[in-house]
């Protein structure tokens, strides 16, 4: 099957195609197809997710998959959430955006945090029951960066029964623990139903 997948994030991209590619599914990027990407004004996971699948199977005419993910920081009420990519604001920057969070949390003792992963199947723009998936990765935000894998914050996100960053972990461990991991694997379960 051949999905368009509404993200240009070749890391991103490279996760979800390891865990796909075996069960015969293609993903194939939105910018491939010429798709520029939504905005996305939505203020949940969810929302913005479905925003972007709709967008891209509209567009690509195919059945399409996206993802909308973040950090969800304990001491911020869940901030920077859906804001995440952007917190340091345009252009998008990993190292400026954990430069920001690293500033913001300071000296904070409580530094608990959470990945959180929805990613949304649309067999069509106009899919009356999309497939809603969803994954929580807890961990704790490290006061330096660690680790020279994975993209985002993974470099400061500290999961301590590994006594690891997910930056330090290689790219099989991450897929089978990580938010997105979680959630695809709850995706592709409830896909498989439907065939």
């Amino acid at each position: 099957m051949k999905l368009v997948l509404a993200s240009n994030n070749a890391k991103k991209l490279k996760e979800l195609d390891a865990i796909l590619a075996p069960l015969g599914w293609e993903l194939v990027p939105q910018g491939q197809l010429g798709i520029p990407e939504v905005e996305e004004p939505h203020c949940t996971f969810v929302e913005n997710s479905l925003a972007k699948a709709r967008h891209a199977s509209r567009l690509a005419g195919l059945p399409a998959l996206a993802d909308d993910s973040g950090l969800c920081v304990d001491a911020f009420g869940g901030a920077p959430g859906v804001f995440s990519a952007r917190y340091a604001g345009e252009p998008k920057s990993d190292a400026r955006n954990n430069e920001k969070l690293l500033s913001a949390l300071g000296e904070t003792a409580a530094r608990g945090a959470r990945f959180v992963s929805v990613i949304v199947f649309v067999r069509h723009a106009d899919d009356p029951q999309p497939i809603i998936a969803e994954g929580e990765w807890h961990g704790e935000i490290l006061s330096a960066a660690r680790g020279d894998d994975g993209f985002g914050y993974d470099p400061l996100f500290y999961i301590r029964e590994l006594d690891k960053s997910a930056a330090e972990l290689d790219a099989a461990e991450k897929n089978r623990r990580s938010h997105r991991g979680q959630a695809l694997a709850r995706l592709v379960e409830r896909l498989q139903r439907l065939r």
